[in-house]
């Protein structure tokens, strides 16, 4: 009975020895051979722990606590083995500093993004470490403006992984995941679209958008300025890529929850892009499975419509990505055109209605740049003039300062939208003088860039007067400034957002005196935001009161010192 029990032991000291072994050698193996999805993995830690039960039976009866038991022992020793690699000094990234629990999992990062808040933790990290912190087991976050420039500008590195996991296999690539020659081609397609011509044929659009904006807003005392905003840019997006479809103005609502969908897919998208391994086994769950194929669905049903009635008036976005004039050698698929013009509706309306809107609460808060605001419009474009007209824009130097001020305090991709990644499969890359190991993501943080004391003074405060010629502000270096990203893949429609946020502020200045309506607390507005890949906020109530022209102030602005509201 003693020599059985002997044997027993030895049997099942075997099997744990076994399932610690085999456990370091999935470690090693996948550390060294980056998984492209977690389906293999998760097939493998299946089957691995009851099969060596198998191997090592003993002669007591199998049980589903053997088989439990058998699990915790293989899953805690690969947990622990990746553990301790990543927080060893054996790790390649050891030399850059960070908080522990992030070099240990990447679930603390997916956690702080389902907040919505992980643009201002990692400022935080920053704040602490430095330039460079280490953000994940495989990750740094990288705020050192000469490495930004080197990471993303021509010869920088690569996108990375992320942008073609988080698309299923069945859906044709957008602009946003193509790579290397098929985002070289898809880019030369989005310049020629969004070039000073083509962009001549989308003004009349904007126009007649902005038009009935203001007649909307006329009707209605105090409104949600921001949801009204929102409308006015899907609607305009609607126009100029599909030839129309969405009269969100007209209807006073999201009527078809075009927004909603977007915003609802993106949040998905955006906490899975924290672990984009996971990406391709999540979309095999029918309910997001279904999620995505009716949010495809939806770009290829605005396709077919736009393809079958042609163009509302003159050349659309549409008429160049799905190369209806034949310049490129490989004409696009219905369903490839539809992926690209989707991104243009996505791209273009979130991102310039949260810039728009955050303008319009940082000038309520800061009354004196308001009135220089208005002032300036009021003397650069007299009553008649066309507010949309880019040659008077061009003589709006406090305004614009108030955009670049707007974008930087709130830039509408806080997270830059995306990694960029040293392949496994390729050598390790010097950058500023700093070695990115293999395998290694890098992201550029915006956020925290736009906020350092080290390139902006008072870097938390509206300034817009730091963007004038005669700033006295000791520190302003415009190359930290990158709201629209930087290199190949910064943003194509940057010159068309800032033609559409011009033409908005100037026709809602000339056009209404605003102010945060009663009961409502402007200070508590910035509580609000979310970021979601792009960036969701809250209502922004502002009471709208029509101008009479008769008698507006005619005069030149001067710069304003004295802004001391901290955003």
């Amino acid at each position: 009975m003693h020599s059985e029990s002997i044997s027993l032991w030895a049997v099942v000291l075997g099997l744990i020895r076994s399932l610690i072994f085999v456990s370091q050698l999935n470690h090693l193996y996948f550390n060294q051979h980056e998984p492209q999805s977690a389906i293999l993995p998760f097939v493998l830690l299946v089957i691995e722990p009851p099969v060596l039960l198998v191997v090592f039976d003993t002669p007591s009866s199998f049980s589903g606590a053997r088989l439990l038991y058998t699990y915790a022992i293989f899953l805690s020793s690969l947990s622990l083995s990746m553990i301790l690699y990543r927080i060893s000094p054996f790790h390649p990234l050891a030399e850059y500093p960070g908080p522990l629990i992030s070099k240990a999992t990447r679930l603390w990062d997916l956690w702080k993004a389902y907040g919505g808040r992980k643009y201002l933790y990692h400022r935080r990290l920053h704040e602490k470490y430095g330039p460079y912190v280490r953000t994940g087991p495989n990750e740094i976050s990288v705020t050192d403006i000469d490495a930004v420039a080197q990471i993303l500008r021509n010869g920088g590195l690569n996108k990375g992984r992320y942008y073609e996991r988080v698309r299923q296999d069945y859906i044709p690539p957008s602009i946003i995941h193509a790579l290397g020659e098929v985002h070289t081609a898809k880019r030369r397609v989005w310049n020629r679209a969004l070039n000073p011509t083509a962009m001549h044929d989308y003004e009349p659009l904007i126009a007649k958008r902005a038009t009935q904006f203001v007649s909307c807003l006329k009707r209605r005392g105090t409104v949600d300025l921001g949801c009204w905003i929102d409308m006015l840019t899907f609607d305009i997006m609607g126009d100029v890529t599909f030839g129309g479809g969405f009269e969100m103005l007209r209807e006073g609502r999201d009527a078809n929850g075009v927004g909603e969908r977007i915003r609802a897919f993106l949040t998905v998208g955006n906490l899975l892009a924290q672990i984009p391994w996971i990406m391709k086994p999540v979309g095999l769950i029918h309910h997001v499975g279904q999620a995505v194929n009716e949010f495809d669905k939806f770009a290829q049903d605005l396709a077919i419509e736009r393809a079958k009635n042609g163009a509302a008036a003159g050349k659309d976005l549409w008429y160049y990505i799905a190369d209806e004039s034949d310049l490129e050698q490989v004409k696009p698929t219905l369903q490839i055109a539809a992926a690209d013009s989707l991104v243009a509706v996505i791209a273009a309306s979130d991102t310039t209605a949260y810039t728009l809107t955050s303008a319009i609460w940082l000038l309520l808060s800061n009354p004196e740049c308001y009135q220089c605001v208005q002032q300036e419009i009021d003397s650069v474009i007299a009553n008649g003039d066309d507010p949309f007209d880019a040659n008077k824009h061009r003589q709006l130097y406090y305004l614009s300062g108030c955009i670049n001020e707007t974008l930087r305090l709130h830039p509408a991709l806080p997270s830059n939208g995306g990694t960029r990644q040293v392949r496994l499969e390729q050598p390790g890359r010097f950058i500023a003088g700093r070695y990115i190991a293999p395998g290694t993501s890098v992201s550029v943080a915006t956020h925290s860039i736009h906020r350092n004391p080290d390139y902006f003074s008072q870097p938390d405060r509206f300034l817009p007067e730091r963007w004038l010629p005669d700033s006295k502000l000791e520190k302003h270096e415009p190359s930290a400034f990158i709201p629209f990203s930087l290199g190949p893949a910064n943003c194509a429609g940057q010159k068309f957002a800032m033609r559409e946020m011009f033409g908005v502020l100037c026709v809602l200045f000339k056009s209404f005196e605003m102010k945060f309506a009663d009961g409502f607390d402007g200070e508590e507005w910035p509580g609000s935001i979310k970021e979601i890949f792009i960036v969701a906020r809250g209502p922004l109530m502002v009471t709208l009161t029509p101008r009479n022209h008769q008698h507006q102030v005619q005069a030149t602005v001067g710069t304003v010192n004295n802004s001391d509201s901290t955003v």
